[in-house]
């Protein structure tokens, strides 16, 4: 048995995330597709975006084509169906919109290429998937179409598969740290079930920077984004303050201003691993000065795909790749999947 099939026993949904774009995600998707064929997985196929085009639209580079088998659902937009090359049997039309027509849930008659495509909004991809499930699927893969690393979502999929690759630094180091990072982050822990959680995720329906005593008492700030808000931040902590939840983007500026002992007195809560823009470097520096954070919900990766080849014409050593990058992250599936 494959990867997919061992996926398939836990997951339902499976999120597609690049590292950057031409990271391999497409080539990820057709490896899996060829396994769900080979073990006889009733497979449904949607994208972020649109997806399966024969060049790629922003490098003008050659881009692998998505490919489906009979009795696999996909969704298409209305003015992409005749494009395809595969014989699609429209089994359900959606109210869920593109910019290129409503999608339909079609089901393949005829095994061949499709532009594959779905909702940018996560709530309906949800629903999409769901519709998909109802009509059959065992499992759903959704394509992220340019870098969209907020389709990662905890709200959209059960799990991802993140894809990684040279296209990330010419260094492979580089690209195996940059990766390890990603876990990292995305492992962040989970703000624990009591009071604290209960009063944020009761409260965070304005998207407001909120403050949060040990007893539950909350205060907001009129701000929806702690961006270049540090300052603030800071001087709107008192010595009760024990919990910051930030509703938007954590980058440096978040808490580049925040005080040495108010850092070590709060704890930063976000919702999920997706909001956090921080490089390696300086994650590891927050840290070291007592920088704590947790999220609501947290994001697993079920495994990761690596691909050596880079757009701008430099490889790395494949088999030297996979082996660096499972020493770095040895407790997570990883697969070249161009081997």
């Amino acid at each position: 048995m494959g990867l997919l099939y061992d996926l398939s026993t836990k997951y339902k949904t499976l999120s597609i995330v690049g590292m950057a774009k031409n990271a391999g995600k497409t080539t990820a998707l057709n490896y899996l597709i060829e396994e769900a064929i080979d073990e006889g997985i009733v497979l449904g196929v949607t994208s972020t975006g649109r997806d399966g085009e024969s060049q790629d639209l922003v490098t003008g580079t050659e881009k692998p084509r998505v490919y489906l088998e009979e009795d696999m659902l996909v969704a298409v937009p209305t003015l992409l169906y005749d494009l395809a090359d595969a014989g699609l049997e429209v089994v359900k039309k959606t109210k869920y919109s593109t910019a290129i027509g409503e999608l339909l849930i079609c089901r393949v008659k005829d095994a061949g290429y499709v532009q594959v495509a779905g909702p940018v909004i996560n709530a309906e991809q949800k629903l999409l998937c769901r519709d998909m499930m109802e009509l059959g699927c065992s499992l759903i893969l959704i394509d992220g179409a340019i870098d969209r690393k907020s389709i990662a979502s905890p709200e959209t999929s059960d799990a991802i598969i993140l894809s990684t690759g040279a296209v990330l630094s010419r260094k492979m180091n580089k690209v195996v740290e940059e990766t390890a990072h990603v876990v990292n982050l995305y492992r962040t822990p989970e703000l624990e079930e009591g009071i604290i959680r209960d009063v944020i995720t009761q409260n965070n329906f304005d998207d407001k920077i909120m403050l949060v005593n040990e007893d539950g008492k909350i205060r907001k700030l009129n701000l929806i984004t702690g961006l270049g808000a540090a300052k603030e931040i800071n001087g709107a902590i008192d010595e009760d303050t024990r919990y910051i939840y930030i509703p938007g983007a954590f980058t440096n500026s978040v808490i580049s201003d925040i005080s040495l002992k108010n850092l070590k007195q709060v704890q930063f809560v976000l919702k999920d691993p997706t909001k956090i823009f921080v490089n390696a470097m300086d994650w590891g520096l927050f840290r070291k000065k007592g920088f704590r954070v947790s999220v609501l919900k947290n994001i697993e990766i079920a495994a990761i795909t690596v691909n050596p080849w880079a757009p701008a014409g430099y490889t790395f050593d494949n088999r030297f790749l996979l082996e660096e990058m499972q020493k770095a992250i040895p407790d997570i599936p990883i697969i070249d999947v161009r081997m």
